[in-house]
């Protein structure tokens, strides 16, 4: 799959940090995303964007939703064909993509992140967040701007995205999830994180 990803009109000297998290679906990339966002809270960082929890119903996933980190926006990403009105033609797999909450929630929260917020985070990048031409292209705008992101990205497409962001000189940083690692990794990547030079300001006392 194509990320489709823009072309960058100039590169940013200062490199803010890019963090992606990947790994295997079910592997609890999420968690180690959660936990990020909360060490970075507990800090005093604003950190704003985005996550995408299932919807189960009597315990068999139906759909996504898309909830916002910083406002009070939530939505649903997608559902299963059929099974929901305001669902668009726009399809993965099963599920079909409801576009107006992915813009309402999605592109809100990520223009809000570059506006007021110090990390912008998103969980995640993958191909229903693509599918949506208005998110996918704030998505990479802001994976190009001059904020630092916290980015869970699917499998698939996560060595596509390391190669884009590091071949515009931006400092990335990639971390895979494992059943080894997952109950560790989210303390390495916060003391990783904490320790880059260039943080930004705290955007609160």
């Amino acid at each position: 799959m194509s990320l489709a990803s823009p072309r960058p009109r100039g590169s940013d000297a200062r490199s803010p940090a890019k963090i992606l998290i990947t790994g295997r679906p079910g592997v609890g990339k999420s968690t180690v995303f959660a936990k990020v966002v909360e060490g970075l809270e507990s800090r005093g960082y604003r950190v704003c964007g985005f996550y995408c929890p299932e919807i189960r119903v009597g315990g068999v996933r139906q759909g996504f939703r898309i909830v916002s980190i910083g406002l009070p926006l939530e939505g649903v990403l997608s559902y299963v064909c059929g099974r929901m009105e305001g669902l668009s033609s726009l399809t993965v797999g099963k599920y079909c993509v409801k576009v107006s909450d992915a813009v309402s929630v999605g592109v809100g929260s990520l223009e809000y992140a570059e506006r007021e917020c110090d990390f912008v985070a998103i969980d995640e990048v993958g191909p229903m967040e693509l599918k949506v031409d208005e998110l996918r292209e704030k998505i990479w705008s802001v994976l190009y701007g001059p904020k630092p992101v916290l980015a869970v990205v699917h499998a698939r497409l996560a060595e596509e995205v390391r190669a884009s962001l590091r071949s515009r000189s931006f400092r990335t940083l990639y971390f895979v999830v494992t059943e080894v690692n997952r109950e560790r990794l989210p303390q390495e990547i916060l003391d990783t994180v904490l320790g880059l030079p260039g943080l930004p300001s705290l955007g609160r006392a």
